[in-house]
């Protein structure tokens, strides 16, 4: 994988998804994150060693040898993100269907609702170092 670091994979081409990616970057205090698009090369290269869907259009994150996605790996990027996001990871106990559920409308009006471009993050200098080449 990534060496230290947990390996976040993201839509490049959402507004949301951007947003998520910075709310992570500010908060990553321990410096743990990468980021790449899902459409990325290195992106769909990482979904392939993962054996994860290549049409999977939701985050997926990479922590040690498993891939989490949708619900699951939101969770787990907020407990590792520490403080109060954490307390979050409690409702890993409701059944991952039923969270999947809410994460997938989330993620088809995500478009609609918040917009979509290509992903200017990897270019901005001062995050260049948090985004997989």
């Amino acid at each position: 994988m990534g060496g230290k670091y947990h390996i976040i994979l993201f839509d490049g081409e959402c507004n949301f998804c951007s947003f998520w990616v910075k709310y992570v970057i500010k908060r990553d205090k321990k410096n743990a994150f990468r980021f790449a698009s899902l459409q990325s090369e290195i992106g769909q290269s990482y979904l392939s060693q993962y054996n994860v869907d290549p049409a999977l259009d939701s985050v997926v994150f990479l922590k040690d040898d498993t891939a989490f996605t949708k619900s699951t790996a939101s969770l787990n990027i907020l407990k590792l993100l520490g403080g109060f996001r954490s307390v979050l990871f409690g409702l890993i106990i409701i059944p991952k269907g039923f969270r999947d559920f809410f994460y997938d409308i989330m993620a088809k009006y995500r478009y609609k609702l918040f917009g979509s471009k290509t992903c200017e993050l990897p270019k901005n200098l001062q995050y260049k170092d948090k985004f997989l080449k």
